[in-house]
């Protein structure tokens, strides 16, 4: 397949979208309460993108999502992603939300710091986080505000599905007041 290809899948907490191109994972979009506006946020990211089988490497990254999902937290460290329409800034953003392990947290301006920018910065990795197009796979649900509360997430369910999504990993976070 040359171009974009998507797919749903069920998990645990309910269908998944992925989107891939040749080169790796382009989006995936948390399930919604209806599956249409899944697949409508999938081809809004992923313009051109069809309905297609997946490859058996993408077969793999919707086991792990499905596994994680499942409560059997998975290393997405390896996973190959295709961040070549992000900003260089948000490519940055992304691969270190990523080495961040499961059931570990750090703060926005901690992952700042990580990309060698002041502290200041975590309202600019906020930023980068809010658009990030591929969730659970590049973990922005492990990123924490700066009192160490579960603030800021954009997926479907908000703050609610980011404190799910930690919980699920054993991470332990307090309530953003």
């Amino acid at each position: 397949m040359d171009g974009l290809g998507f797919e749903p899948f069920d998990t645990p907490l309910g269908r998944v979208v992925v989107a891939w191109s040749p080169r790796g994972i382009f989006a995936l979009a948390l399930p919604s309460e209806r599956e249409e506006e899944t697949i409508t946020w999938i081809t809004a990211i992923a313009p051109g993108a069809v309905r297609v089988a997946p490859p058996a490497w993408v077969q793999d990254v919707m086991h792990l999502v499905a596994a994680h999902l499942g409560g059997a937290p998975q290393d997405f460290s390896k996973v190959p992603l295709d961040l070549e329409r992000v900003s260089p800034f948000y490519r940055a953003v992304y691969q270190a939300a990523q080495d961040i392990p499961p059931g570990q947290t750090v703060t926005y301006g901690e992952l700042a710091a990580r990309l060698g920018k002041s502290r200041a910065a975590a309202r600019a990795v906020g930023q980068a986080l809010a658009k990030n197009p591929i969730p659970i796979v590049v973990p922005c649900h492990r990123i924490l505000g700066a009192a160490g509360a579960a603030v800021g997430f954009s997926a479907p369910g908000g703050v609610q599905t980011k404190a799910r999504l930690l919980a699920l990993e054993g991470a332990r976070v307090p309530r953003a007041r």
